[in-house]
Formats: C-alpha cells, sequence, structure tokens
C-alpha cells in the first residue's frame, strides 16, 4: 500500500514462537504487534487498525475458532491467518468457513509465511478497493465540459494547476451551475494524488440524520437500521482527495466534528471506538459567501480558515460569455443526444445574449432539450424558445481589454477597493491584478 509496511497482529501463546515470529517478520519489514490470548487480540483489534492477524487455534481463554468468529461477526476489517500444530482437514473448511484467508501448520518456514502474509495483505487492499469502486460507480471523467478562452477562466485553470502541486485545503467558491466540482476534479487530477480515490459529499443533497454516519462511517448495531459495518466517505478519501460540495449547508455539530477530524486526521466511526487515522486532500466548495457568513456567526470561522487556504472564485456564465461558443461546441460533440451536431450563427448569439442563471449546467441543459426535440440538421433560434437575450452591461463592439477592464472596475467597486480581496474574488494573483491595474491606467 504505497510502500506503507503490513501492520500484523501476531496471537500465540508460545512465548518462543512468539518471539521468533516477531523478530523475523519484523526484520522482514512488517510491523508487528503481539498478544498472548484471543481475549487480548480480540480487544487489540477493537481499538487499533491491523491489515493481518496471524492466529493460532488452539489458545486459551478464547480459542482461534472462536477468535476467528468474534472477527466476523464484528466485521472487523482485518485479514486472519490460521497458523496451528493441530492441523486437520476438518478445522481448515471450518477455518474457512468463519473467514480465515489461510491456514498453515507448524512448523513453518519463514518465507512461505511472508508470502501467506502478503497475499492476505493483498486481498484486505483488493476489498478496499472494490468498496472505493461501489462508492464511485458514477463517477465522471476528470474535466467533462472544463472548456474556456476567456481570461479570467484560463487565469482560474493556471491558478487551478499550481494549487493542485501542493496538499494544502481549497476552497472553491461561485453560483450553482459554474462548474465548482470540475475545478474540484481538475485539482485532484494535476495532484501527486490523482491515481488515488475521488470522493465528493453534496452536503444538501445529505439528511441531518444521516450526515454524521455518511461522513465518518458506523459500526454494525450503532443505530436501528445498521445492520453491518460501514466506512465513512472521508475514510473511503484516505491517499486521495475529498470534495465537500455546499459545505455552507453542513450541520453546525458536524461542523465541529468535521473541524476536529482535519485538525488532527483521525476521528471515530459512529458507535465506534477504535480511532481511524486518514490521510485526505481536502476541497470544499460552496455558492454561499462563508467569508461573511462566518462573521456573522452562521458558519464556524475555525473550520471557514481550515478549509480556505487558497480560495477560488470561479465567474458566472453571464461574465465570460467568450466561453459560450466553446462551450457549445463542446457539448454538441459530447452529448449522448447531440444529433444534430451544428448551430446556426443566429442562434449561436441568442446563447451569447442569455443571462444564464443556471450558468454552464443551464446551457448544457438547454443544448440538451434542443438535440433531442429538433428535427432539423442545423439547431436555429426556433430550437431554443423561451430564451431571451437580455441587455448586456459591455454591448458587443467593445474590445476584450475593455470588458475586462470594466469588469475590474466593478469588482473592486464591490470589495471596496480591496485589492487583496478583488484578486481572491477574480481568481487570480494579486501580482497579477496589479499589473493589469498598472497597464488599464487605474489607481484605486
Amino acid at each position: 500500500m504505497n510502500g506503507s509496511p503490513i501492520r500484523l497482529l501476531i496471537a500465540e501463546d508460545d512465548n518462543n514462537l512468539r518471539k521468533v515470529l516477531r523478530i523475523e517478520l519484523s526484520a522482514g519489514g512488517f510491523q508487528v504487534a503481539e498478544t498472548r490470548d484471543g481475549a487480548e487480540a480480540l480487544a487489540r483489534l477493537q481499538k487499533e487498525e491491523f491489515d493481518v492477524l496471524l492466529l493460532d487455534l488452539n489458545m486459551p481463554g478464547l480459542p482461534g475458532m472462536e477468535l476467528l468468529q468474534k472477527v466476523r461477526d464484528l466485521d472487523l476489517a482485518v485479514e486472519c491467518v490460521i497458523l496451528t500444530a493441530d492441523a486437520t482437514a476438518a478445522s481448515a473448511l471450518e477455518a474457512m468457513r468463519r473467514g480465515a484467508s489461510d491456514y498453515l501448520t507448524k512448523p513453518v518456514m519463514i518465507e512461505e509465511l511472508k508470502v501467506v502474509l502478503t497475499k492476505a495483505h493483498e486481498k484486505r487492499n483488493l476489498l478496499h478497493e472494490l468498496q472505493l469502486l461501489r462508492s464511485q460507480i458514477h463517477r465522471q471523467d476528470e474535466f467533462p465540459g472544463l472548456v474556456a478562452q476567456s481570461p479570467i477562466m484560463l487565469e482560474l485553470l493556471r491558478n487551478v494547476r499550481a494549487v493542485a502541486q501542493s496538499n494544502v485545503a481549497v476552497h472553491i467558491y461561485g453560483e450553482s451551475g459554474v462548474g465548482k466540482e470540475l475545478i474540484a476534479r481538475g485539482i485532484h487530477a494535476s495532484s501527486g494524488r490523482s491515481e488515488q480515490s475521488f470522493i465528493a459529499v453534496n452536503c444538501s443533497a445529505v439528511t441531518e440524520s444521516v450526515f454524521e454516519s455518511e461522513l465518518f462511517g458506523h459500526e454494525r448495531g450503532a443505530f436501528t437500521g445498521a445492520v453491518a459495518k460501514k466506512p465513512g466517505l472521508l475514510e473511503l478519501a484516505h491517499r486521495g482527495t475529498f470534495f465537500i460540495d455546499e459545505v455552507g449547508e453542513m450541520p453546525a455539530p458536524l461542523q465541529a466534528k468535521l473541524l476536529r477530524a482535519l485538525e488532527t486526521g483521525t476521528f471515530y466511526h459512529v458507535g465506534g471506538v477504535r480511532e481511524v487515522t486518514v490521510d485526505a486532500r481536502i476541497v470544499s466548495a460552496s455558492n454561499r459567501d462563508l467569508r461573511r457568513e462566518s462573521d456573522n456567526g452562521a458558519f464556524r470561522k475555525d473550520l471557514f480558515w481550515r478549509l480556505s487556504t487558497i480560495s477560488l472564485f470561479v465567474p458566472p456564465l453571464r461574465e465570460r460569455r467568450q466561453d459560450i461558443p466553446l462551450l457549445v461546441e463542446h457539448f454538441l460533440q459530447h452529448l449522448p443526444s447531440a444529433r444534430p451536431r451544428q448551430i446556426s450563427r443566429a442562434a449561436l448569439q441568442l446563447l451569447m445574449g442569455y443571462d444564464w442563471p443556471g450558468n454552464v449546467r443551464e446551457l448544457q441543459s438547454v443544448l440538451q432539450r434542443a438535440t433531442l426535440l429538433s428535427r432539423k440538421e442545423v439547431l436555429d433560434t426556433g430550437d431554443f424558445g423561451g430564451l431571451e437575450p437580455v441587455p448586456q452591461t459591455h454591448p458587443a463592439g467593445k474590445r476584450l481589454s475593455e470588458v475586462e477592464k470594466a469588469h475590474i472596475l466593478t469588482v473592486l467597486k464591490e470589495a471596496g477597493g480591496h485589492r487583496g480581496q478583488a484578486a481572491e474574488i477574480l481568481g487570480i494573483d494579486p501580482t497579477t491584478l496589479y499589473r493589469k491595474l498598472l497597464q488599464d491606467g487605474i489607481d484605486e
């Protein structure tokens, strides 16, 4: 698992054998802990996390076969390997029925044991990866629809590539439908974690009653309906990226628990007593002004600062109309219903003139509806009924530099002249903003 040592627990009542196994396996790169009986082993398994349990069948207190059954009943995420001197075909079959990965007889060659233990660990990893695949069954491509040619979006994408190389927390904000999750996936895809999992949770889509269980997981019997142990989404994001969409909708009690998990890198399952350690890159998003809400007490200020080491603003589509032709071309090429694949100049001008309150998501929906219903080879204005162009702040005919300058002045005014805050809203570096101000002769 990315070079991490296999965490092994040995349950063996023979002191000499246990000592030899600990020395030899530790020298072989295993991270070894040991216990003298089954009850002690069970207690360790319930409090600590191990990859593989190596156990003897004939131990005092809690025999190995009963320990196997307890591990299965409690749904503990550990693979079990039997090592016994009293091997019979019946006991081997019974051990496998109760969940053992393999069955070895004493005496055993250390090299053979290492191979068996390593295979058991690989099996555990495969089961974990299967859980990830099931949780991501609707996973999208890395950059679906993430196309742009406007200066403000190209600057944003440069910033995305820059911050992706670090592990700092990133907060993405902007109106609904602008593509905040696409930016989050772009950060993940450009990072050193790109080969690991991208796990997302939408806080506005999870009811408060099950939120903690979704986030942190639960043990079997933790509450009514918890018939099996379930890992949390944060746990599934281990070594990858955890994306918290609409984080402003997170219930206040969960904000405190999330903050602690982010600060310590540890948490507990609901109903659990064993600490879970996780290493995940945190990316969050919101369509609300969390800075203002944290100042007003509507969102935890300490959590906001923890989430927003870097903040990225995704502008609405009406402020980057230059991207519309490129987005239209992209959707007409990739939508399953995109027949026909052409659009008239008049129809494109209509789309360019519309204000798009639903942003890129609305544009995609409108194009999908038009391609589904139209029988013509070239989409025309009649295929986009209901879209009314709005008076534009920057009418056609103005130079691109004039449009950009007017937008910068508007944002500076909204930020009260504060250049750092304006740069954050624009999604550009403060030095880039300063250079543009000098170029345009703006002295704010």
